[in-house]
């Protein structure tokens, strides 16, 4: 796997990373999770994207991430949104929080860096009784001769130890981990949104991937957005262009 820096990729991450649609706080709430006033802590919390989506909703909300570069652009983006959330240092494995301190944990788009049998430890001393973990990937799906195929053969091309392309969007491993770690009442769900992105929003979302600005070279990193920006002006010059998003989510509560 290549090495990844995703600290690079903070301010595209911050500026044009879809967030998690309405959709899948609607579905979490539906059956009692992220309701007005539960103590939610988002783990790998990045640039911010669910825990805003939680915060929305009234709950109280804690942001924990190992990057000071990724907490700065969240906490930018909250205080323009006017989201009250609390940004702290640390990681999933080792929150370095109180025990029995939150109702739900969530891992939105990280759950795959993480070691998880580890964090899924830590997940369990910080919930409360009773207490639900959430994992979500809001993922694009590559189809025959659509944008995301032509972009990921060409972060291929560009960073032959990407092997993060191909995906589904769902990520049926993850419940073994979630199983063995004694959780209880598992579900997953799923469902299809189509995104609407200009050229230079696509541009700026692959650029925030794990495989282009938080792994290439500068010069590199130049060569292939050059590349992207010409591939799309030849190939799909339409504005805006409509990709498929997968969002995935599994809920679990915590053993007694």
């Amino acid at each position: 796997m290549v090495d990844v820096d995703l600290e690079k990729a903070a301010a595209d991450l911050g500026q044009y990373r879809a967030g998690f649609p309405d959709e899948l706080f609607e579905r979490l709430a539906a059956v009692g999770l992220g309701l007005p006033n539960q103590r939610v802590l988002d783990v790998g919390t990045g640039t911010g994207a669910i825990a805003r989506g939680f915060a929305r909703r009234g709950c109280a909300v804690v942001g924990l991430d190992p990057s000071g570069e990724l907490l700065e652009e969240a906490k930018r983006i909250s205080q323009r949104h006017d989201h009250q959330i609390e940004y702290v240092d640390g990681t999933a494995e080792r929150t370095g929080l109180d025990a029995n301190s939150f109702d739900v944990v969530s891992a939105g788009q990280c759950w795959h860096w993480v070691d998880r049998p580890a964090a899924l430890r830590e997940v369990k001393r910080v919930l409360g009784p009773g207490g639900h973990i959430v994992l979500a990937q809001f993922d694009w799906i590559p189809l025959a001769d659509n944008a995301v195929e032509a972009t990921e053969q060409l972060i291929e091309s560009y960073n032959p130890e990407w092997k993060l392309g191909g995906g589904t969007g769902h990520h049926p491993e993850w419940l073994g981990d979630v199983r063995s770690a004694g959780f209880k009442d598992i579900q997953t769900f799923s469902f299809d949104v189509e995104v609407s992105y200009a050229h230079k929003a696509w541009r700026g979302r692959v650029r925030a991937s794990a495989g282009v600005r938080a792994s290439l070279s500068g010069g590199k990193l130049a060569r292939f957005d050059e590349t992207l920006r010409c591939t799309l002006n030849e190939h799909f010059p339409t504005e805006p262009i409509r990709l498929l998003h997968c969002c995935w989510a599994l809920r679990g509560r915590a053993p007694e």
